[in-house]
């Protein structure tokens, strides 16, 4: 299968690429800024995974030129895509009257127009394979209706709904065109963006365990989803 994940130089995303590439039939494309890190996951998935076919692909979602910065390389690996996985995000953790407009511009164009304008690039070569092209949208169940929300989380929690509402967008959009789009409403996970959130918590869940679940939803979860937003959490919002 062609695996696109961004997000990938740490926590789930990172995790992701680890799981993906045990399976050497998979060719996983790997997305970020950070080329040093996504050179070094490559290295340790081919130490522990000899064969795997893992592509780094360093790039700027916010700012950079889809068509002619990214598409070119990333076709140089895949044809088509069978699996996208928009893990990408961003979390500023500040009160709502102290937020400034670089903040929520950063946080709404990092988790919320870097999908749009990815799907777009990617759309012709979506829908291509024996099963339908499934598209993994990673959102936090802060952006859940009806969840708990916390202060300082005002900007992001609200660019996560707009993945969630984004994704039943799409998946009426791309009816009839062997693609299917389900949202990820995840919960606590030991990662860099948690601690920001909450300074000090310990989560109950380890990035590992979370991609294992993300992976297997990714691989199987178009039979019986489209179009939903779905809470993967073991507390009560």
């Amino acid at each position: 299968m062609n695996i696109i994940i961004t997000g990938a130089s740490k926590g789930i995303g990172n995790e992701l690429a680890r799981q993906f590439a045990q399976n050497i039939n998979n060719k996983v494309v790997i997305i970020a800024r950070n080329r040093l890190k996504l050179e070094q996951l490559k290295r340790e998935c081919l130490f522990q995974y000899p064969g795997a076919k893992i592509y780094p692909l360093v790039f700027d979602l916010t700012n950079g030129d889809y068509k002619r910065g990214l598409m070119p390389e990333l076709l140089s690996s895949i044809s088509s895509v069978d699996i996208l996985i928009n893990n990408a995000g961003i979390l500023i953790n500040k009160p709502f009257e102290q937020l400034t407009r670089e903040d929520v511009d950063t946080m709404y164009r990092t988790n919320v127009t870097s999908s749009f304008e990815l799907i777009q690039a990617l759309l012709p070569y979506m829908g291509k394979g024996q099963h339908p092209t499934h598209i993994v949208n990673i959102s936090s169940m802060g952006g859940f209706q009806g969840s708990a929300k916390f202060p300082g989380l005002s900007a992001y929690s609200s660019s996560k709904a707009a993945v969630a509402s984004l994704t039943e967008c799409l998946a009426e959009e791309f009816k009839g065109q062997h693609i299917s789009v389900n949202c990820l409403c995840i919960g606590a996970v030991q990662t860099e963006m948690f601690a920001q959130a909450f300074p000090g918590e310990k989560a109950n869940m380890q990035p590992a365990q979370m991609a294992a679940y993300i992976k297997d939803f990714a691989l199987t979860g178009w039979n019986y989803f489209n179009g939903k937003v779905l809470p993967v959490t073991t507390t009560t919002p």
